[in-house]
């Protein structure tokens, strides 16, 4: 049998050689941490492709058409800066920058012959992250063992891409197992954060927050099973959308811990514009997904809820900020980005009052129990075929690293014991239902609170291994609430100074206020989650929206 690492030679040979070689670049030295201004002073992009990466995914739309500007052209000015992104932070896994080219070709065809687009996406490059199998290439998902296992169709909603004309052009980079908050796998390595490189990108779509981040691709597809969308793009200072279980097509791709089906993991966008997050999602129900996938969920596209029918048609609206978990209170930048969020809030009319959160402690442990009820025998199983080792942490240097809590302890449960965990779970779920209805009484709208604004993680991209807790996001996945991210500030050191020692909830919470430093976290993204009601995402995008441009407006 080859031995695994030889396995890793020839694919990250096969690799390079789908990198066109007028393409490459001499990256600037590992010493410079901030390489988010190097596509544009390299010299490989014209001041027009410049410009197109530079444009929000409803200009590009609107562009291409009216044939301004060609699917060929936004396609190459995408693909090249996309290669950039890769030789700075390592953000890609599959590159088929030739075949992009020739669908691109077909759509302007199409558009010249019938003076009409092929769909709503016609002509706009996609990324997509490293399960989203396509026809023909590798989906090897950070796993040895998969290497040389060729996709005979298209995932579901890489058809529906396709139908809706986008052009996918990448895939992006992921961690082994995917069960990870941060990005680096035994076959394509690690992805560091543009904004500081000695930072993590986050993960598992770590490689999609960093590539957009980069501006090397418009819209880009995560999956998120507890934070996986939202992590990255909090750290790299993108949008993203965690969308309800079922909204999105998940059949043909691939995944880890398939079978477990109590919380699943849901793809959603990642988007360097506020208004990527409607056009992909509209795109994608209006494809009616529940045709070709049995887990969709059928529900059209509500133009009433998007309108926010079901909160005031938007008026008046008030949010409830979640300062703290009740677990790890948040570094001084975040709080800081929750106080800028509130005025601007206030400012453009709407009412912010405080949440209280209740029992997320037990939400992100019955979540873990769930998960790791058999993912080590998932991930053994998995490594077996070629004996690659199981990463067992994200540390730079793995000598000291002590085990993350989100990762398997033991063999783990019986079929008994799993069933207590979901009747558990669904308890606190109910538990939480009553207590966000019950908000109604404060609010002085008549109705409970709109959405809830809340840190997405309690510190800002920290350094390499170091993400340790992801219970910010993955309570909303076990009450399976819609959750988006939108960027608010960046961290700043002169404003972030270290705070005194507070009370400290444990000594994992104690943990975490040692670890800041604004110099470490120094230029890293400062980003937000807004968090709404099941399948609720009309709503949730619309009210992101609506922050998004008070924040706008109120700089």
């Amino acid at each position: 049998m080859t031995h695994w690492t030889a396995l890793v030679a020839e694919k990250k040979q096969r690799q390079l050689k789908t990198i066109p070689q007028d393409w490459l670049v001499t990256p600037p030295p590992d010493s410079t941490l901030d390489v988010t201004g190097f596509p544009e002073t390299c010299g490989l992009l014209s001041a027009h492709e410049i410009e197109i990466t530079n444009t929000s995914v409803d200009v590009l739309l609107v562009k291409l058409a009216s044939a301004e500007w060609t699917a060929v052209d936004v396609t190459t000015a995408f693909s090249k800066r996309a290669i950039i992104a890769h030789q700075l932070v390592n953000c890609l896994t599959e590159i088929f920058v030739d075949r992009a080219l020739a669908r691109a070709a077909e759509l302007d065809d199409h558009l010249k012959k019938t003076g009409k687009v092929v769909g709503p996406l016609h002509g706009l490059p996609i990324s997509l992250k490293d399960q989203l199998c396509i026809k023909g290439l590798e989906t090897t998902m950070g796993y040895v063992s998969w290497i040389g296992q060729y996709a005979e169709k298209n995932a579901v909603l890489v058809d529906i891409l396709v139908e809706c004309g986008a052009v996918p052009f990448v895939r992006t980079n992921i961690p082994q197992t995917l069960m990870w908050p941060e990005s680096f796998n035994n076959v394509f390595g690690r992805t560091t954060n543009p904004h500081n490189r000695s930072l993590t990108s986050g993960g598992s779509s770590g490689g999609e927050g960093a590539l957009a981040a980069l501006k090397g691709s418009p819209l880009g597809v995560g999956s998120d099973i507890g934070g996986s969308v939202r992590i990255p793009a909090a750290f790299c200072g993108i949008y993203g959308l965690r969308p309800s279980y079922g909204r999105v097509p998940y059949c043909g791709a691939r995944n880890s811990l398939e079978g477990q089906d109590s919380v699943l993991s849901v793809f959603g966008p990642m988007t360097t514009s506020v208004g990527g997050l409607k056009v992909f999602m509209k795109a994608v129900v209006d494809a009616k997904p529940w045709l070709n996938d049995p887990l969709a969920v059928r529900k059209k596209w509500d133009e009433d809820e998007y309108d926010l029918a079901d909160h005031g048609s938007g008026k008046d609206l008030c949010f409830a900020i979640m300062w703290d978990d009740g677990v790890v209170v948040p570094h001084p930048p975040i709080k800081r980005s929750l106080e800028i969020t509130k005025a601007a809030l206030q400012k453009a009319g709407h009412k912010v009052i405080d949440w209280k959160p209740i029992k997320h402690r037990e939400l992100g442990d019955a979540t873990r129990d769930i998960w790791n009820a058999a993912s080590s025998e998932d991930y053994m199983i998995t490594t077996s075929v070629t004996g690659e080792p199981i990463i067992a942490t994200m540390e730079l240097d793995d000598t000291d690293a002590v085990a993350a809590s989100f990762r398997p302890q033991n063999g783990g449960i019986t079929a008994y014991q799993l069933w207590q965990v979901h009747k558990l779970r669904q308890n606190l779920r109910k538990e939480y239902l009553d207590h966000w209805n019950a908000t109604a009484s404060e609010t002085g709208t008549g109705r409970p609170v709109d959405a809830i604004l809340c840190p997405a993680a309690p510190f800002a991209a920290p350094p390499h291994g170091k993400n340790k807790y992801a219970n910010y996001t993955t309570v909303w996945n076990a009450l399976d609430y819609p959750a988006a991210i939108f960027p608010v500030t960046t961290v700043d050191s002169a404003l972030d100074g270290k705070e005194p020692p507070h009370s400290f909830y444990d000594d994992f919470d104690k943990g975490v206020y040692e670890m800041y430093d604004p110099e470490k976290f120094k230029n890293a993204p400062v980003c937000l989650q807004l968090v709404g009601r099941t399948l609720e995402e009309e709503a949730v995008i619309r009210m992101t929206e609506i922050v998004d441009a008070a924040l706008a407006a109120a700089k």
